[in-house]
């Protein structure tokens, strides 16, 4: 592995435009990925395979878990937050592979995928209330705590980016000082540890982009049920 910063080795530059590993590994993954959903969906059949039954448990898994945050709306946030568990459970373990570094160890790839969840919340959120109605939610219970809820938008955007970069970066550096200390003696734990750690941090931010969702397309609701109640 390379000495590891919070940037990505430059690849080649365009005028201004600089492609970095991080850009084109991000890339191939995201092609990879388009090809074999291409495939699966050419090979559906009425009596699956093995390989179809796995894709179809892994996508009712999501599907349920999504249901369960925002049962009214889940069909709509479904196919977004699918769509970042896999990329971010294909990235995190690209690092198993040599000379491959994840592009979630790169500050600029998971603030970017932060930012996407940013954009993801207010879209769905308008999409769902209406402009007027959710724009109102920031002035709830009282106009003085809009400050507060604008800030409580950037601190958890830039912790979410933040928190996954940090996680990955460690997990592939200490990976490396275990191999130059050890050598290949316990390539085994090493392995294992990258691979559970991968999965359990995309499971994190994924878990957290949702909720993130669903609060901002539930306000409404909640203040409804509120004044309902009183």
């Amino acid at each position: 592995m390379s000495e590891m910063s919070l940037t990505s080795e430059l690849i080649f530059q365009i005028g201004p435009l600089e492609v970095t590993g991080t850009v084109v590994t991000t890339w191939a993954l995201m092609a990879g990925i388009w090809l074999f959903a291409l495939l699966v969906m050419r090979r559906l059949r009425l009596s699956p395979g093995p390989v179809q039954t796995a894709i179809e448990g892994i996508v009712i898994a999501i599907e349920e878990a999504v249901e369960a945050v925002a049962p009214q709306h889940f069909r709509r946030i479904m196919p977004f937050v699918g769509t970042i568990w896999i990329f971010l459970i294909i990235a995190n373990l690209a690092g198993l592979i040599p000379t491959v570094h994840s592009p979630t160890r790169d500050l600029s790839a998971t603030a970017a995928l932060a930012f996407v969840v940013f954009l993801s919340t207010h879209w769905f959120g308008i999409r769902i209330q209406g402009l007027k109605a959710y724009l109102r939610h920031y002035l709830s219970p009282t106009p003085v705590l809009l400050p507060f809820h604008i800030i409580s938008e950037i601190t958890r955007t830039i912790a979410l980016a933040v928190r996954l970069f940090g996680n990955i970066m460690s997990l592939e550096l200490t990976a490396l000082l275990i191999l130059m200390v050890a050598g290949f003696l316990a390539p085994v734990p090493i392995l294992m540890l990258h691979i559970v750690e991968a999965l359990v941090q995309a499971y994190i931010f994924g878990m957290l982009a949702l909720i993130y969702i669903a609060g901002g397309i539930q306000s409404l609701q909640l203040r409804q049920q509120t004044r309902s109640s009183q």
